[in-house]
């Protein structure tokens, strides 16, 4: 499977390049990306989580938010590096829950959150609003 996986990369990276693409986004990929097609691509691909990690990790995150009794939800948009959800963060947002929510609720605005983080983080970067300073990101919004 991992020499499958090397060689998937590999043709994705080649396509990428031979298209000139400017801008990669992970929204639900939930595979690790490869150190060197990372920083092939450095500041050029973003991903978006729930602002979960690294308290609620492994499946049903909503779940066992709810089974916490957290108080806010949200999702962080940054840009992907060899480091695991480590990247330079874009954007979060973030959204106040009780105790009335169910995991379903939590959920619904966990991925609002998310498209707001990921609509936001894209415009940021399409628009030179950004700038890698490290291992953070500044940010000019709009």
């Amino acid at each position: 499977a991992g020499e499958k996986k090397t060689e998937g990369f590999s043709r994705i990276r080649d396509i990428l390049l031979s298209e000139n693409v400017e801008l990669v986004v992970l929204a639900r990929f939930m595979q690790i990306v490869p150190p060197d097609f990372c920083d092939a691509f450095k500041g050029r691909i973003i991903n978006i989580h729930h602002s979960f990690l690294p308290a609620f990790i492994g499946a049903n995150p909503y779940r066992q938010a709810h089974d916490r009794g957290v108080k806010l939800i949200g999702a962080t948009c940054h840009y992907v590096t060899s480091d695991l959800d480590c990247g330079p963060i874009i954007e979060q947002v973030v959204e106040r829950v009780s105790h009335f929510h169910s995991p379903a609720d939590l959920a619904r605005l966990g991925r609002d959150c998310e498209r707001s983080a990921l609509a936001r983080g894209i415009r940021y970067h399409v628009n030179d609003r950004t700038i890698i300073d490290h291992s953070r990101a500044i940010v000019f919004p709009d």
